[in-house]
């Protein structure tokens, strides 16, 4: 999939990687418990996924306990779906920073609209008159494409600074005011600010809310429920975290992003945004995976995935060649590394998920 993307105009000024930098997905040797007699195991077979390697994921899922459910999707059919612990499959989770690929997809829909004109926009032609007096004059050279990469060289407001950030008066100026570490569009600078700062562009650029553009964008077409989430005191919904879907309404979205953009032959994102959201662009230097325009990019037994990633575990996996889509939500209260827990879930994956998709 990566390799033919690759081959595509770039967007000006923007960092692509070579398809050959995108790393494996980490596997760790884990031993599953014996797979029982089970529903799944009857019905694997007519979604082309084989019982065996489908039930060894669902032991391995059921003996992780932070884990609450897992999806297991084969081209729009469900091969297993069960929430273990936690919120039903049907009710809304708090999917954390899956947040910022829904806000990436919602600037795509912006794009084909004509909301937005271009990725290359600077982000002050939309914010502007909300840059602090003082603020670095960098502010005016991010555009929207360091916003979708967390390319805008701002000092990061995740991690360390999230705590401050969220209990300023104005998260927008807060955000922009801080100090530069790094030039816009040099490096990835894993930042809810920066997609707070997406968020707030398309409510400006739009004249709608980024909850009523949610919801009309991609609420509706995909027939899932999107409830309010947390604003900022200025009454910006938050971009790039909090939001909340139930584990069956993200395996919609992420069955429309396989789908390049379709959902029951419906248009809801353009084939060209998501085509582009999936090219690498830079590269987390935390985990080593490739980033796109909301998505983080690897490689699973040869095969391209892209996935969305949010704390604690709430994970969303496409593997386009083999028709795969799986979500898995988890408690959003405890960390989740890439070298701990989620190193378990793409030792899910690409152990058990993907070879149930290979010998289906």
């Amino acid at each position: 999939m990566l390799e033919r993307l690759m081959g595509r105009k770039r967007l000006p000024r923007r960092a692509v990687l070579r398809a050959a930098a995108i790393a494996p997905l980490a596997t760790l040797p884990l031993a599953g418990r014996a797979f029982g007699q089970d529903a799944t195991a009857e019905t694997a077979p007519h979604t082309g996924l084989d019982a065996a390697a489908l039930g060894r994921a669902a032991d391995r899922a059921a003996g992780l306990d932070q884990l609450h459910s897992l999806i297991v999707a084969r081209n729009g059919d469900i091969g297993f779906a069960e929430a273990f612990r936690g919120p039903g499959l049907d009710r809304v989770a708090n999917v954390k920073s899956v947040s910022k690929t829904i806000v990436a997809a919602l600037a795509g829909a912006a794009l084909d609209r004509g909301v937005l004109d271009s990725v290359d926009q600077p982000m002050a032609d939309f914010l502007g008159d909300r840059i602090p007096a003082g603020a670095d004059p960098r502010v005016y050279d991010i555009t929207i494409a360091d916003l979708l990469t967390m390319q805008a060289g701002l000092e990061r407001t995740s991690g360390s600074n999230y705590g401050s950030w969220v209990s300023s008066r104005d998260w927008i100026a807060n955000a922009l005011g801080r100090p530069f570490v790094a030039e816009p569009g040099e490096r990835m600078l894993y930042s809810t600010g920066s997609y707070h700062l997406m968020g707030a562009v398309l409510a400006e650029a739009s004249g709608q809310s980024l909850l009523a553009l949610a919801r009309d964008w991609l609420g509706a077409p995909l027939g899932i429920e999107i409830p309010s989430w947390v604003a900022d005191p200025q009454g910006f919904y938050l971009g790039g975290n909090e939001m909340a879907l139930s584990p069956m309404a993200l395996m919609r979205f992420g069955e429309m992003a396989r789908l390049t953009g379709l959902w029951r032959e419906t248009r809801v994102i353009s084939q060209e945004w998501i085509e582009q959201s999936w090219v690498p662009r830079t590269q987390s230097p935390w985990s080593g995976f490739a980033y796109g325009y909301g998505w983080f990019l690897a490689r699973g037994r040869g095969h391209e995935v892209a996935f969305a990633r949010g704390y604690g575990g709430q994970m969303l996996y496409l593997v386009p060649s083999l028709g795969l889509t799986v979500v898995v939500t988890s408690d959003p209260t405890r960390p989740a590394r890439s070298d701990g827990y989620v190193g378990d879930l793409n030792a899910m994956l690409v152990e058990d998920i993907i070879p149930a998709a290979e010998l289906g």
